[in-house]
């Protein structure tokens, strides 16, 4: 499996996916020469005669849209059912609880506008919660888009729109106007559309070394809170590691004592707490499969990381749940030592299912045959740098992905948001995702047909306002499903 680049589909019509020369050469081959970027760059231009950049104000709900609770419903369909009132728990929470949870009914909605049909790598659940602080293999604290579930290659412009759309439902939950939530919108897309310009001038090689480091978020803000709470994360991330975990997520347990009277006493072994509902013992079998999984994992890792791994052991394995979108799919945490009780490692298997793009992509004909696989994959594709310990592996029928738990991750809170606070995060937050989409295919296309003006930031600012409305409304629909006991619910989880 490789990384599709330069995807066109017919613009302006949701459908079957073509393959056409985008912004680099076809994978796979050496020899053919890519259209010059100012022939790219005017191809953009021409896709505003198909699709008009004032078609980005778009929504309307689809005529026969399905339900919410139909779509929800759907979306629990091989989950651990002891789970899913866990999840509605924290969808019915708040509109941006409910939004982070319905990536796949929000990418249903996007499937029905207009599309220029670039289509780079795309996150495919890019909310504003979906950047994060994390450690980079040299050990520098880093900022990138931080969640990978449901990346594959798709329409730019679902990425953006799901961007602006939860930032303007942040910006309503932390008490903010409509004239801040557009502001913060409008910064965004301006702030996405000056960097891909940047970022498509550049070359290839070039532009895929473009890193943020924390003090970029520092810098791009002259709100004293936020840039409070972006030394808060960083200081928090930089503790959060395996060694520092141990204390918080495990205890130390005696075993019996083997070979009778006359044998050796108790030994002790380190195990990770329980907590009920959201961490769990898995079952003997489950063990044993999990275990086989992680060995089978070191192959698809680079040959140095695999090695370093093979010097630890695996202690301990328990289910812990995860996020809002991922409750109910199996995730969990496994504990590895080294030479001493205080050389650790956690990695994290989570599990991985077809992205919620796919089916409007290339509709029932997969592309993957490993879903893990995939997310690694185009998580390395979005990111500058990635966790070197990235892999996949299989338990059974189901696919699973690979990661380090304790990995300096971080992130920033914002509740209680500030309008100021909110246009600069959201900046960044858009800059990062013209990183990720210049790093695949489709820059100079996307520059061209964007343009220098501010037409696409007055439109994305009139579709972010309509689907936020949209957004409250169904999650207004999911309460009122709840309380009438269509679906089950277990709050404050």
């Amino acid at each position: 499996m490789g990384i599709e680049t330069g995807h066109l589909r017919e613009p302006g019509r949701p459908g079957h996916v073509v393959l056409a020369q985008a912004d680099s050469a076809p994978y796979g081959s050496l020899r053919s020469r890519p259209l010059p970027r100012t022939e790219r760059y005017a191809l953009g231009e021409g896709l505003r005669q198909e699709v008009p950049r004032s078609t980005l104000a778009d929504w309307h709900p689809a005529d026969g849209r399905r339900s919410v609770v139909e779509q929800v419903q759907e979306a629990h369909q091989g989950r651990l059912s002891r789970l899913v009132p866990v999840r509605v728990g924290r969808m019915v929470a708040s509109p941006y609880g409910f939004l982070r949870g319905t990536a796949g009914l929000m990418a249903e909605d996007l499937a029905t506008l207009p599309a220029t049909g670039v289509t780079p790598v795309i996150c495919g659940d890019s909310h504003i919660g979906n950047v994060g602080l994390y450690g980079s293999p040299s050990r520098d604290l880093v900022l990138d888009l931080n969640d990978f579930d449901e990346a594959h290659p798709g329409p730019w412009e679902w990425d953006l729109r799901r961007l602006v759309a939860s930032t303007w439902v942040a910006g309503r939950q932390a008490g903010l106007s409509e004239h801040s939530c557009e502001t913060a919108v409008r910064a965004a897309v301006k702030a996405y559309r000056e960097h891909l310009h940047e970022l498509a001038e550049q070359p290839l090689l070039e532009r895929s070394w473009t890193s943020f480091g924390v003090d970029r978020l520092a810098e791009a803000t002259k709100d004293a809170k936020l840039r409070h709470e972006v030394d808060r994360a960083a200081k928090r991330a930089r503790h959060r590691t395996s060694d520092r975990a141990l204390p918080r997520f495990t205890e130390v347990v005696a075993e019996p004592a083997r070979g009778g009277c006359g044998g050796d006493g108790p030994s002790f072994t380190r195990r990770i707490v329980v907590e009920p509902p959201l961490i769990t013992r898995p079952e003997d079998d489950d063990a044993d499969l999990l275990a086989e999984a992680l060995d089978a994992y070191l192959g698809t890792l680079a040959p140095h990381w695999a090695r370093v791994l093979g010097g630890y052991t695996l202690v301990d394995i328990a289910h812990k749940v995860v996020g809002v979108g991922s409750v109910g799919l199996r995730a969990y945490v496994a504990l590895l030592e080294g030479s001493s009780a205080d050389d650790v490692v956690f990695l994290q298997l989570k599990q991985a299912r077809r992205s919620v793009v796919a089916p409007f992509v290339h509709g029932d004909n997969a592309w993957h045959a490993h879903q893990g696989q995939r997310v690694v994959e185009y998580q390395q594709a979005l990111q500058t740098t990635s966790d070197p310990l990235l892999g996949w592996t299989t338990v059974g029928e189901r696919q699973y992905y690979v990661r380090q738990f304790r990995n300096m991750k971080g992130s920033v809170v914002l509740d209680g948001i500030g309008a100021r606070a909110l246009r600069d995060y959201a900046g960044v937050c858009a800059q990062l995702l013209a990183k990720g989409h210049a790093r695949t295919s489709g820059a100079s296309m996307i520059a061209g047909y964007l343009g220098s003006s501010d037409k696409a930031d007055e439109a994305l600012a009139a579709f972010a306002r309509r689907y936020a409305d949209q957004t409250e409304a169904d999650h207004a629909d999911l309460v009122t499903a709840v309380n009438h006991g269509r679906l089950p619910v277990e709050r404050g989880v």
